[in-house]
């Protein structure tokens, strides 16, 4: 995909003084991961993930946290659910722990993993609330990633089998499925610059894994489509990068290229136009043999036609060409992928990045809706007959309880407000954009931040596990109520 410069400015909220409907039919739903979320790590069979052992080895996670017991989502799910209703959800986006109903990563599922998903669907369509299940959010048995990980092409044939059992339990409950979430983060995170698990910092590794994500996820659509009813829906939630240069030089554009071909077309290329970006593969040429690596056959089954493409974002990339020497680490300190002296960007670990200019969340992540904007009208113009769907979404700040046992969030309602403008700004313009998913529905494990950052509509009492609405949430209650977006002076 390529960069789209913005002709509007972020913050929009002054514009706005009436209030803004979506079409019919647009989804309003919160999103979570399994690791974040459920705790119970070692309790009905359960093995451990890479980000057990990640979480568990010192200095990988802050405060040395860990998701052993996170927000106990797995004994808490009934009122969690009821929590959705309360909100008024028409949908909930939850993935499933693979260690939790498979092990090893081989052979049988165990029941009781299954039961747990089971229920939890059940609870949700009783109370009205389509289930969306995500296949992989990260959590790789520790044995598969024991026996190489995901830059071993087995890994793939292992997910396969994963798909099937899933597919096979919950195929008559639910009929959203999503293979992978931001593959380039387990890929690129994961074993490039090693600030997410499995903590490996090998470039040829990074790009190995990306390839055999990619083809896990078309081997696990194939197994899907063969499996579940012809009415269910297919996709992959992908991270896209929105590239910005710095300048419009000849070197600045050229440093997006490279950004957009490794942070975005690595996967958009295979997975939706059928062939990696010829750009990306010389950019690579010398860290792995594509033309090994991909074997005959890899690009049809990588291709498989998907129903939905989800999106995650939250902030903008800006990049410019090197200027003089960059110290090693240097240059991705400011890509909003953590920090660390090993870059996630292989074969253009040269490019500097930038902060935007502007507020910016407790992550140090730059404000900026025109961004979500800009990327949505980019995949759609790309991309017309594919229906979209903003799967993450939202942001952190520096929450707590006030006196009275509230947590008041107006700097999280502005940004929400900002980004569901960009969202009905990108349907204005004919993107056709299917829905919208809080990230998120709680507080949780952030992952390397452990709990010291919080992204939930609902606040998390760590010490007693009491879900408190934030202000935010209620926001959100009322823009689900209203099917659309107040005026501005209707905010708070």
């Amino acid at each position: 995909m390529t960069a789209v410069r913005s002709e509007t400015t972020p913050g929009r909220l002054t514009e706005q003084t009436a209030a803004i409907s979506f079409p019919a039919g647009f989804t309003w739903g919160a999103a979570t991961a399994a690791y974040q979320i459920e705790g119970a790590a070692a309790e009905d069979g359960r093995t451990p993930s890479i980000w057990d052992t990640f979480s568990h080895t010192p200095g990988k996670v802050r405060n040395g946290d860990t998701g052993d017991i996170a927000a106990d989502h797995y004994h808490r799910f009934r009122d969690d659910v009821a929590l959705m209703a309360d909100l008024g959800l028409n949908a909930y986006r939850f993935s499933i722990s693979w260690p939790r109903v498979q092990p090893t990563g081989r052979g049988p599922a165990v029941e009781r993993g299954l039961d747990f998903y089971r229920a939890l669907a059940d609870e949700l369509l009783e109370k009205g609330i389509t289930p969306v299940a995500t296949l992989y959010h990260w959590d790789l048995p520790q044995e598969l990633e024991d026996a190489g990980g995901w830059p071993v092409r087995d890994t793939a044939e292992r997910f396969t089998d994963y798909a099937a059992i899933m597919a096979e339990a919950l195929g008559d409950r639910v009929k959203i499925w999503t293979t992978f979430n931001e593959p380039w983060c387990s890929a690129f995170l994961g074993y490039g610059s090693g600030v997410h698990a499995p903590g490996r910092t090998e470039p040829d590794a990074a790009l190995k894994a990306a390839h055999h994500l990619n083809l896990a996820h078309g081997r696990a659509i194939g197994v899907l489509r063969s499996t579940l009813p012809a009415t269910a829906q297919t996709s992959i939630t992908l991270n896209l990068h929105q590239v910005r240069p710095l300048t419009d030089s000849a070197e600045d554009l050229d440093a997006a290229r490279r950004i957009d071909a490794v942070g975005n077309r690595i996967f958009t290329g295979p997975v939706l136009n059928g062939a990696y970006p010829a750009d990306l593969l010389e950019d690579t040429a010398h860290l792995v043999d594509w033309g090994t690596l991909v074997q005959d056959g890899d690009l049809a089954e990588i291709s498989r036609p998907i129903d939905l493409l989800g999106i995650n974002y939250y902030t903008p990339t800006l990049v410019s060409a090197p200027d003089g020497a960059v110290p090693a680490g240097e240059a991705s300190r400011n890509d909003a992928h953590g920090k660390s002296d090993h870059s996630p960007w292989p074969g253009s670990e040269q490019v500097v990045f930038h902060l935007p200019p502007g507020e910016t969340t407790a992550m140090g992540w730059a404000i900026d809706d025109t961004g979500l904007h800009d990327l949505l009208l980019a995949v759609g113009r790309e991309h017309p007959n594919l229906p979209l769907m903003v799967t993450e979404n939202g942001a952190a700040f520096d929450d707590y309880l006030d006196p009275k046992g509230a947590v008041n969030d107006p700097e999280r309602i502005a940004y929400l407000h900002g980004h569901l403008s960009a969202v009905h700004r990108a349907i204005a313009d004919g993107v056709d954009v299917r829905g919208y998913f809080l990230w998120s529905l709680m507080d949780n494990f952030e992952w390397a931040y452990g709990y010291s950052k919080r992204f939930g509509a609902v606040y998390v009492d760590y010490s007693t596990q009491r879900r408190i609405p934030k202000s935010s949430a209620r926001w959100y209650a009322d823009v689900i109520g209203r099917h659309g977006l107040p005026p501005v002076d209707g905010l708070a």
